[in-house]
């Protein structure tokens, strides 16, 4: 057998950091899987959208939780944020292409369940 084929142990190791509490891509996992980080991922796979935009389309969430979610998001270089010098500042959020491969799993899971759930569906 090649050297090449198998993983060595050194990267079997490295493939399950994120179990070791100070694994940096465990955060990014949590901020993902958040209870809102979800939605906000999944909002903006379409466009961007300016801060009120995503707070009308993610029902439930306050102020509050979406600015903290986004800063997250943002910090994990998911989301993309832009300020427009405006009164009062027009602030616009994005998925940078990290966010977008993240977020196309959770998209697909989120097409699948609604899908399954859709009243044509169960006739």
């Amino acid at each position: 057998m090649s050297g090449g084929v198998q993983p060595t142990r050194a990267e079997v190791d490295k493939r399950y950091d994120v179990f070791h509490t100070d694994c940096p891509a465990r955060d990014v996992v949590d901020h993902v899987t958040s209870r809102w980080g979800v939605w906000v991922l999944i909002s903006l796979r379409s466009n961007s959208l300016r801060f009120y935009e995503l707070r009308e389309s993610i029902q439930g969430i306050s102020e509050k939780m979406l600015a903290q979610t986004l800063r997250a998001l943002v910090q994990d270089g998911l989301v993309w944020r832009q300020v427009e010098p405006t009164t009062p500042p027009q602030v616009t959020y994005g998925l940078t292409e990290f966010g977008g491969d993240v977020g196309e799993p959770l998209s697909e899971l989120f097409d699948r369940i609604t899908r399954r759930l859709s009243p044509s569906d169960t006739g």
